[in-house]
């Protein structure tokens, strides 16, 4: 762990769980605020490493380093608008956009895991185990549907959305891998269906384009699932057996992130 002092004139984004600065020579720092743990930061690190090392469409991963008491990772800097500020800037794309999200998430499921990343279930059952939201029946009872899910090899990302995917030169580039796990595929469709249901735009979305996610989230969200089932093998009915306990899950991640 390196520590280090801050430019805060290099400031270049910021977001729900850290602030992003130029790091030198085509590099950034995502350095995370102080209420993110440093296991979570450590893991993603590891976990970035390993995808990266596997080939995929993602940032390089450098050091890690604490300043002021944060902790931080250092990435190569991917430069392009995420999929999100594309659309806001076309909204005519929108339904393009859906359908590239699950090509690009069809894409990430064609790939096995490295095997030293974490298990879904156990990330699963991890996050369930922080919410102070059920009580422990209820915990008890998503363990058991948990258990009763099938397992899996294949590379999931576990909160693949348009704000985590860049637009650069040389293609489309996933970013935020601190939830990457191998598991099964359904169980991630899953993850990104719960945010098409439940997450909220982020606070720089235009006017236009919350009016227009309002009025066609529910397509948007059938036009994704439709485009990856004609990708990869399932059901609806297999995607929505996850749910319950992914929407377990995030309330226990978002706990944890306010914390």
């Amino acid at each position: 762990m390196t520590i280090r002092t801050l430019d805060r004139t290099a400031l270049v984004g910021t977001g729900l769980t850290a602030d992003v600065y130029a790091w030198g020579e085509g590099r950034v720092l995502k350095l995370c605020h102080r209420h993110r743990p440093a296991d979570r930061v450590e893991a993603e690190f590891q976990i970035t490493r390993a995808v990266h090392g596997a080939g995929l469409p993602v940032p390089a991963t450098y050091e890690l380093v604490e300043i002021e008491g944060r902790r931080g990772i250092v990435f190569e800097r991917v430069d392009g608008p995420s999929l999100f500020e594309y659309v806001q800037s076309r909204p005519w794309a929108l339904f393009a956009a859906a359908r590239q999200l699950a090509e690009l998430h069809a894409q990430v499921h064609g790939c096995a895991a490295p095997l030293d990343l974490p298990r879904q279930s156990q990330w699963i059952e991890n996050r369930i185990e922080t919410s102070q939201r059920l009580s422990e029946a209820d915990k008890q009872l998503v363990r058991r549907s948990v258990a009763e899910l099938p397992d899996g090899e294949v590379l999931c990302h576990g909160d693949f959305h348009p704000g985590n995917i860049l637009l650069t030169r040389r293609g489309p580039v996933i970013i935020d891998w601190s939830t990457g796990s191998r598991g099964h595929p359904l169980g991630d469709v899953a993850c990104t269906s719960y945010l098409f249901d439940n997450a909220s735009l982020p606070a720089a979305a235009s006017l236009h384009i919350r009016l227009l996610f309002k009025a066609s989230r529910d397509l948007l969200h059938r036009k994704y699932l439709d485009r990856y089932l004609q990708l990869r093998p399932g059901t609806r009915r297999q995607i929505d057996a996850w749910l319950a306990p992914i929407q377990a899950a995030k309330s226990g991640w978002r706990e944890r992130k306010v914390h």
